[in-house]
């Protein structure tokens, strides 16, 4: 906001100058509005010009210390003789003291105009004994109450205006926050399906060329190189529909979401890839006939699909168990692999970046996952609402098991 004017305003000061040439030309032609007190004393009206005139400058930097002075000016003129550019400077005090003084000044200012036009209506029929004092009072309240509450309604406005514009300025912030919120929100759920679809399938070619060129085995390169092939189809397929999603809005291709339904081909994947490091899959699936909702099982199945292939790229020989129950309106997803110790050759970097969207999906829908070792085992649990409901809270911090440091070689998402 600006600071306090040093100096009037340049509107003030061509009020200040007009009503002193006006005055000055009245008194010079000799127009009074009451010439019979003017006689002998007509160069004293100019003393209360002079001082409105100056009360005038300060209009707007010095309530209500101009209206004070500008009453006092206007009482000295009506005393001697009285000319209308004073009465109609003070008018215009009233209005300014109410339009930009404080807001005390501001709701005090019309109240006095009316207490005064009330009492000096009462003092001139007393004093006068004249039902013509009525219009004397009339004009009184003209020229205190009326300037008065003009300036109240004329501020009224003004706020008014000031306040829609912070309003607008208010939704226009909230707007931009809004759209920042989406966009975030949305790269988050592009940045998911990326990792869950396309990093999956990248992580099982990376891993069956690596065991390609450590084994000099035929039946074995064969092998990999045809999960190799069926990797690098599937994810460019993926690539290409992520694409035309981002580019245009629309996939190339429109594709139906994931859903449990496709659990038993997860698996069958899931062990053929895990067939040269020992690792077998089964699952148990204990879900009712009726199908769940369709953010659930999309949430599932990626949380399946993203800790299997956790599992084939870091966990060591073994049986590992896909565990699906329904309790109390919840679906419950478990997944229990061997822990590896030691670092195979044909591990895969990991980078972190699985845990945190598998918890970013069950956070989404209401629900919560946890992760970590649980003996010589590492264990994946996601508890997933029915009754799916939209949460923009931040996902739970790691637990103690997640943070805690490993063993070298025993890498995990």
């Amino acid at each position: 906001m600006p600071g306090p004017r040093t100096r009037p305003h340049r509107t003030d000061a061509l009020i200040a100058a007009t009503g002193l040439t006006g005055g000055l030309v009245m008194w010079w032609l000799g127009l009074y509005s009451s010439p019979a007190l003017a006689q002998g004393r007509e160069n004293w009206v100019l003393l209360p010009l002079a001082v409105i005139c100056a009360a005038a400058l300060l209009r707007r930097t010095w309530q209500p210390g101009a209206l004070l002075l500008g009453c006092a000016a206007v009482v000295a003129d009506q005393a001697t003789g009285s000319l209308v550019v004073t009465v109609a400077l003070f008018t215009d005090l009233c209005y300014a003291a109410v339009m930009y003084g404080a807001p005390r000044v501001a709701r005090a200012v019309p109240m006095a105009s009316i207490v005064l036009s009330v009492v000096g209506t009462g003092l001139l029929l007393v004093l006068l004994r004249d039902p013509q004092a009525l219009l004397l009072g009339a004009v009184l309240g003209l020229v205190t109450a009326g300037s008065a509450f003009t300036g109240a309604i004329t501020r009224a406005h003004r706020d008014d205006a000031a306040a829609e514009r912070l309003r607008a300025e208010q939704t226009r912030l909230l707007a931009e926050l809004d759209r920042t919120q989406a966009v975030t929100a949305e790269r988050s759920r592009v940045a998911r399906e990326l990792h869950d679809v396309v990093a999956n399938h990248l992580s099982a070619i990376a891993l069956h060329s690596t065991a390609a060129l450590s084994l000099d085995e035929p039946a074995v390169t064969h092998h990999a190189l045809g999960v190799i092939r069926e990797n690098s189809t599937q994810g460019l397929t993926e690539m290409r529909r992520l694409i035309g999603l981002l580019r245009d809005g629309t996939p190339e291709a429109p594709s139906p979401a994931p859903s449990l339904d496709g659990l038993t081909a997860l698996i069958t994947r899931a062990n053929e890839s895990g067939a040269a490091t020992g690792l077998r899959f089964t699952v148990h699936d204990n879900r009712p006939d009726a199908p769940l909702p369709a953010p659930v099982e999309l949430a599932a199945y990626r949380i399946v699909q993203e800790s299997l292939a956790n599992a084939v790229k870091h966990g060591a020989p073994g049986g590992a168990a896909v565990r699906l129950d329904v309790h109390d309106d919840t679906l419950r997803v478990e997944i229990t692999s061997p822990y590896g110790e030691r670092r195979r050759a044909t591990d895969v970097p990991g980078t972190g970046t699985g845990l945190t969207g598998m918890r970013e999906r069950a956070a989404l829908l209401g629900g919560a996952l946890t992760a970590g070792r649980d003996g010589g085992a590492w264990h994946v649990r996601a508890d997933l609402p029915l009754d799916p409901r939209e949460r923009q809270e931040p996902p739970e911090p790691p637990t103690p098991a997640e943070t805690a440091p490993r063993p070298e070689g025993s890498a995990r998402p």
